[in-house]
């Protein structure tokens, strides 16, 4: 029995040359492709980190805020340590972050009338981000002086804000705190600082 050749054809050198272009093609894609994608998991890893580390991004909610935040805004905050009265800042509390804003420090002392107006060390405080006053959820004894290492805070809508008034609550201490609230960006009506 005789068993037959096979005959190798060779392609013409044009045709190999086409085929060697399209290897050469997705290759360079490939690694284009895979450089690309490499920069956007780097990217947002570093923006994850900044925004977790120094610009966390957290969503309003509720309305013990309300006019300066409403429920649904979408803010940024600033880590830093150094507040004044009357900064918006975030902070742990119970497994939750609440906003409020900055009504006295450590050593001073607070006192509040019955119809929610607010002295810091004899000195009434000026709130134009205030609509409502009220003394509200208030269960603590008045002149109330803030202790060491905390800061007392108040929400604007002061007939239903738990806020430093109630001993649930109390004053925030500096390792509870998230940041200074520094910007709104959503919705993009109230886009800008926030005061």
């Amino acid at each position: 029995m005789k068993q037959g050749k096979k005959s190798l054809k060779v392609p013409p050198i044009d045709q190999l040359e086409t085929e060697l272009k399209r290897e050469r093609y997705w290759k360079s894609y490939g690694a284009t492709l895979r450089s690309t994608i490499y920069g956007l998991i780097t990217v947002a890893a570093v923006a994850i980190l900044v925004a977790t580390l120094f610009l966390p991004v957290l969503q309003i909610y509720g309305s013990s805020m309300t006019p300066t935040l409403v429920d649904g805004d979408i803010v940024v905050s600033l880590k830093e340590s150094d507040f004044k009265t009357q900064d918006v800042i975030a902070f742990y509390y119970n497994n939750k972050i609440l906003v409020k804003r900055v009504i006295a420090r450590a050593g001073e002392w607070v006192d509040i009338d019955e119809e929610g107006n607010v002295t810091v060390n004899g000195e009434l405080l000026e709130e134009p981000y205030v609509k409502d006053k009220a003394l509200g959820e208030c269960n603590i004894e008045l002149p109330y002086q803030v202790p060491e290492g905390r800061l007392f805070v108040m929400g604007d809508h002061r007939s239903v804000s738990v806020d430093s008034r109630s001993s649930a609550v109390g004053c925030v201490s500096e390792e509870q705190i998230v940041g200074k609230l520094v910007f709104c960006i959503w919705p993009m009506t109230q886009f800008g600082g926030i005061h």
